[in-house]
């Protein structure tokens, strides 16, 4: 039998803690995943689910966008899949009596962990302007209202409609049809607020903004570099990959201000060496750098490559890049002293690593939110192609770059068209297959659009998944703006905080899970995803859907348009709602990739995208080549009394989704509020291990931002740095605290103060 969910909201800011773990995963995970499945689902809906979980007949894990191999195991799935799978397949139910129980003000309230952990939402629900609560509506009710508030607007543009990155490929292309027929091309979604850095640098840089490497690159190459990035808790089938590169003879180097456990040996529960408790260990070489250090630790490594004999590969530089020059030249002032200053690194531990480096003839780097959420993210990224580009390290098998994208399907939702800044060319295709003419003005990201609505210019939110008011920065200022629109609209599974943060008048639109079956007039559908490395694959659910009620993500959006759009759309809404397969054959005519979509999506594991720079040594950049890139070094700077905070996810977290209340990996039990000190930092700052104190962001234009109630862990982060779980520290991150050109949430480097609170 299933667990019931919590009545009361426990406590979060009293943590027991022990010492940090030293590896990842074992038995113990399976024991965790096994113990919250069963919670969630009982016995044997655990086994008859997580027995599909990433399988080629059966459902894509909801959780991250890592890729499967062509073999896969029968549990193909890790810890956080099993807990993101459980709570989707959950037997909890959230019914309208709950409502009546619940008033918004109540809901509030509540936490995250709590209102996550009530169940699955069961039908459409309305707050009404001025009333306290949600109550049940129609279907047909609800589609009025959302179109009458779109019809009330002076222009299309003071719609938002926000996508989270578990919408198919199909619901996703079709969200922004709709969109831009309506008239908009504010189409925010959460790639904005993580691998938008990445996306920017590397399509400058190598003319498309996705990673390089397939699977089986990992497998191949001489040197892994993982920088920014936790594996162990945010990607941990990766820690398999890196495993098995591992056995095939590469050396790992990780760069990162805290020690993770995956990193340090890794557990395969998949096989006896990690069941025995023996595991492997992954990093060859630990470099612990100062938070926003990246640029200048590769910086560094570039010049001294350059100063190598024999080190460049100049065939490669000549015959496909462009602006070697201005680059060597700025890269050969890089100073070693700045350098240390700015990553904390030892010079021994650098020039080690350089070694390395030299004796790799094909190398990856892979990163995550620790190089992308930072004010000078892109031009870090665009230092890490430079790094690539010097030995010849794109478009060779095993090597490239590897940004590792988080939720899955983020980069198949930005494939299908969810982007505020789309291409000239895709718009002609769209207008070619589908008879009008779309906006051709560039429409707002995540932080544009909660200024349109902090003033007044944005009047309706429509969110396709997600928990955008916990994902977005400056919690107090996000949520005054949601609060300020007309309308706001949440298609979801389950309770999230958004739900508790609502315009005038508010939505709740329950629709199916990834682990369900999706049954429409033309028979059972499946829906495809994108995956971290291109690789486009079927997915299909099995379970009876959680209530009656739910209608598909696809479905909403056909709904939606035909009562919003009415007459003048010519678009078959209701033939696509009926048979995706009609979708994928539009999706085929108008995205360049997806050539005969059906017949090869149809085929067990899917298909890879084509990539440019990988399959031929082409860059369609503006040079028509791969482009080096010259910027000045910079790095965040903290005063003295002042610590650099990053913003991280706990074990028991998944983005904004807080499946339980322990970290286990890092010996944090039973609580979120608690802030990771270095003892040395500290003991100069007077922060005791166990104290409380508020952490307070300082800016330059003299304001700050406050969290209450931290408790202090002496941890072994690095010297001058913290670390605080979001979404309780959101509230530290201004809006306008941006990375350059990707306009993304500089989570990564805050100047914090720790101002003790009560003795321990």
């Amino acid at each position: 039998m299933a667990g019931k969910p919590p009545t009361s909201d426990p406590v979060q800011d009293a943590p027991d803690v022990a010492a940090p773990q030293h590896a990842a995963a074992g038995l113990p995970a399976v024991a965790h995943s096994l113990r919250m499945a069963h919670q969630q689902m009982g016995v044997r809906r655990t086994a008859l689910t997580l027995l599909k979980v990433n399988q080629k007949d059966g459902f894509d894990c909801p959780g991250c966008a890592w890729p499967e191999g062509d073999k896969r195991h029968a549990a193909e799935f890790c810890e956080n899949g099993a807990k993101a799978v459980a709570e989707e397949a959950t037997l909890r139910r959230v019914t309208p009596e709950f409502f009546a129980a619940h008033p918004v003000a109540d809901l509030a309230d509540r936490s995250g962990y709590w209102l996550g952990q009530q169940g699955r939402l069961t039908q459409p629900m309305h707050l009404a302007e001025g009333s306290d609560a949600y109550e049940p509506v129609t279907w047909e009710r609800a589609f009025d209202i959302i179109a009458e508030e779109l019809h009330a607007l002076d222009t299309p543009d003071e719609a938002v409609f926000y996508t989270s990155g578990r919408t198919s490929n199909e619901a996703a292309f079709l969200y922004q049809l709709f969109a831009r027929e309506f008239g908009t091309n504010n189409l925010p979604d959460c790639s904005n607020m993580c691998h938008e850095s990445s996306g920017s640098a590397l399509t400058e840089t190598i003319g498309i903004g996705k990673g390089s490497v397939l699977l089986e690159d990992l497998h191949k190459a001489d040197l892994i570099i993982v920088a920014g990035q936790n594996p162990g808790t945010n990607h941990p089938r990766m820690l398999s990959a890196l495993e098995k590169a591992k056995s095939g003879g590469a050396k790992i180097i990780t760069i990162n201000p805290l020690p993770e456990a995956g990193m340090e040996r890794f557990k395969n529960p998949q096989n006896a060496r990690g069941l025995s408790g023996v595991g492997t260990p992954l990093t060859d070489l630990f470099l612990q750098i100062r938070l926003g250090g990246d640029q200048a630790l590769f910086r560094a490594l570039n010049r001294r490559i350059l100063e190598t004999e024999g080190a460049l590969d100049t065939a490669f530089i000549a015959e496909h890049t462009h602006g070697f020059e201005d680059f060597e030249h700025t890269a050969r002032t890089a100073d070693w002293d700045e350098t240390l200053r700015a990553t904390g690194l030892a010079r021994e531990d650098i020039e080690r690593a350089l070694e390395m480096i030299l004796a790799s003839r094909r190398t990856i780097v892979c990163w995550a939110m620790g190089l992308t959420q930072h004010k000078h993210a892109v031009p870090t990224i665009r230092e890490v192609v430079n790094f690539l580009l010097l030995r010849g390290n794109i478009g060779r098998p095993g090597a490239g770059v590897c940004p590792v994208r988080g939720h899955s399907n983020v980069q198949g939702d930005r494939t299908m068209g969810i982007f505020e800044r789309p291409a000239p060319a895709f718009l002609d295709a769209l207008q070619k297959e589908f008879d009008f003419t779309p906006p051709r003005e560039h429409g707002l990201d995540v932080v544009r659009a909660i200024r349109a609505l902090r003033d007044g210019e944005a009047k309706v939110f429509f969110a396709m998944g997600g928990n955008f008011v916990s994902a977005t920065p400056d919690t107090d200022v996000t949520e005054a703006a949601v609060r300020r629109a007309r309308l706001t609209v949440h298609v979801s599974t389950k309770l999230n905080r958004s739900h508790a943060v609502t315009g005038a008048r508010a939505l709740i639109l329950p629709t199916l899970g990834r682990t369900e079956r999706d049954r429409q007039d033309g028979g059972d559908q499946f829906v495809t995803v994108e995956d971290s490395m291109g690789m486009v694959h079927a997915s299909r659910g099995r379970l009876r859907p959680a209530s009656p009620h739910l209608l598909s993500e696809t479905a909403i959006v056909c709904r939606l348009a035909r009562r919003t759009l009415g007459p003048t759309s010519t678009t078959p809404w209701e033939d696509f709602e009926k048979d995706y397969g009609t979708i994928r054959d539009r999706i085929a005519r108008v995205i360049p990739g997806f050539e005969d979509f059906n017949t090869r999506v149809a085929r067990p594991g899917g298909f890879t995208l084509p990539h440019a720079p990988r399959d031929e040594r082409r860059f369609p950049t503006a040079t028509g080549k791969a482009n080096f890139t010259a910027a000045d070094i910079e790095y965040p700077r903290a005063p003295e009394g002042r610590l650099l905070l990053q913003t991280l996810r706990s074990h028991d977290q998944y983005n904004t989704t807080i499946y339980g209340l322990d970290d286990r990996y890092r010996g944090i039990k039973n609580g979120r509020r608690v802030v990771l000190v270095n003892p040395e930092d500290a003991a100069e700052l007077d922060l005791a291990d166990g104290s409380y104190a508020d952490l307070v962001s300082e800016w330059t234009d003299g304001s700050e931002r406050r969290a209450d109630g931290f408790r202090v862990v002496h941890y072994p982060t690095a010297r001058g740095c913290a670390a605080a779980y979001y979404p309780e520290t959101n509230v530290l991150v201004p809006l306008d605290h941006t990375a350059d050109t990707s306009n993304t949430p500089a989570s990564k480097s805050l100047v914090i103060r720790v101002e003790p609170t009560r003795p321990a």
